[in-house]
């Protein structure tokens, strides 16, 4: 998925560290939160509803969010199991939480939980500091321009599941 530039490595969900493209914005409408990152132009648009998760597997999960106090909380289930995140499997659940400690600075904390994975739940957390910039700019994420071996890694992936389908047929 990172090859052909659908996930990025640092998009999330979670929002993990990554060499570049580390921005985002948070907005709010009156029922939904937005969580665009800058890497892919990932934009979460999350209910704020109540409503509970739907069935449907999507590769970033299916989140939900509410506000517990002055903390922004968003639940994702129902990954596909092709996330970035290593360790990752249908079975995750992710609790991220939003919280402002000063006019520049949110407390990023996420927990996970993967029973087919991991022994136990585990959480991090990292700071989010806000941009000095007057009006703070996400930048164009241009992932393939100028590569030229897009067609040759679309035909490799084309020849795998084509090896994948004629062994299910002999099966």
């Amino acid at each position: 998925m990172g090859d052909r530039c659908m996930l990025g490595f640092n998009a999330g969900p979670p929002m993990l560290p990554g060499g570049y493209n580390q921005n985002l914005q948070i907005f709010q409408t009156p029922g939904h939160v937005v969580v665009f990152n800058e890497m892919i132009h990932n934009a979460r648009i999350i209910p704020l509803d109540g409503n509970s998760h739907h069935s449907l597997r999507q590769w970033s999960g299916d989140s939900r969010s509410h506000w517990h106090g002055d903390t922004l909380v968003i639940e994702t289930i129902n990954f596909s199991g092709q996330t970035s995140l290593n360790g990752s499997s249908p079975s995750m659940r992710l609790v991220e939480r939003f919280t402002r400690v000063d006019d520049g600075i949110l407390t990023y904390e996420m927990t996970g939980d993967n029973p087919d994975t991991w022994t136990r739940p585990w959480t991090a957390e990292i700071p989010l500091v806000a941009l000095e910039d007057e009006v703070p700019r996400l930048y164009e994420y241009a992932c393939h321009e100028g590569n030229y071996s897009m067609a040759t890694i679309l035909s490799g992936a084309r020849l795998e599941e084509a090896a994948a389908q004629a062994v299910q047929e002999q099966r």
